[in-house]
């Protein structure tokens, strides 16, 4: 495997600080640690900290925008897969966690779970349905950039024929 790049693609975001509004930093505990990232285009994605790092819990942070990045990069390879692979998905969901651990060096993920539930058209394989869950976790550009487990336990439904 090379590790000189063929092809190359560039993403890029604004990140506001809303919170410098409610004064500054001049206290660790008080001040906010809200922001706004800007993606040209798209809406905006309001954010905090995590609650356990005094941030807002009615807001999304980076760890769960990195565990919903995990799911939905899985996700958008798998039906692609299924839909070159004559697998025809009609309902998918999944319940995704991640589990972040304290070390000497600070914290970090050291785990994530996707649980994705599919039900797929009668008529379709089931067996390939469940494998090409196997070549979505190795076509996923965002597990494959992660340095700690990307594990699926997927459940595969069959709809009832007419």
């Amino acid at each position: 495997m090379s590790s000189t790049p063929h092809d190359q693609h560039h993403f890029e975001c604004r990140l506001v600080w809303t919170g410098a509004a409610k004064g500054g930093t001049t206290n660790y505990e008080a001040y906010s640690r809200e922001c706004r990232v800007d993606i040209a285009g798209k809406p905006s994605i309001r954010g905090s900290s995590a609650a356990v790092f005094r941030g807002d819990p009615s807001l999304p942070n980076p760890e769960d925008l990195l565990v919903a990045s995990l799911s939905m990069c899985h996700f958008l390879s798998y039906v692609a897969l299924c839909a070159r692979g004559g697998v025809n998905v009609v309902s998918y969901e999944d319940e995704a966690s991640g589990t972040m651990s304290r070390f000497e060096r600070g914290f970090h993920f050291t785990d994530v779970l996707l649980r994705p539930r599919v039900t797929i058209a009668a008529g379709s394989d089931a067996e390939k349905a469940r494998v090409l869950h196997e070549k979505a976790h190795d076509t996923c550009f965002i597990a494959s950039s992660v340095n700690f487990p990307v594990r699926h336990e997927p459940v595969i439904k069959v709809m009832a024929g007419l």
